[in-house]
């Protein structure tokens, strides 16, 4: 499944490798995107500890499905 998780501020690109590879795009609202697949229910809930462990607050989550491109809606949305 490819997931995008939005979290507030910015980070580094070199956080990509620690974020299982998700890409990390820096938005001008201030926000970071880390997207990519993850491979199951635990390596999501790793990349959310990760997220967690540096304190980040966490602005969205979405599912985009198994071949989602960008600018496709999203399958599932969870905002806090």
């Amino acid at each position: 499944m490819i997931y995008e998780i939005r979290v507030e501020g910015h980070l580094d690109r070199q956080w990509e490798e620690w974020f299982a590879g998700l890409r990390v795009s820096l938005e001008a609202t201030g926000d970071t995107l880390l997207t990519g697949p993850l491979t199951d229910q635990a390596a999501l809930y790793g990349v959310l500890k990760r997220v967690r462990d540096l304190g980040l607050p966490l602005v969205s989550l979405q599912r985009l499905g198994p071949e989602a491109q960008a600018g496709d809606e999203p399958v599932l949305r969870n905002v806090s």
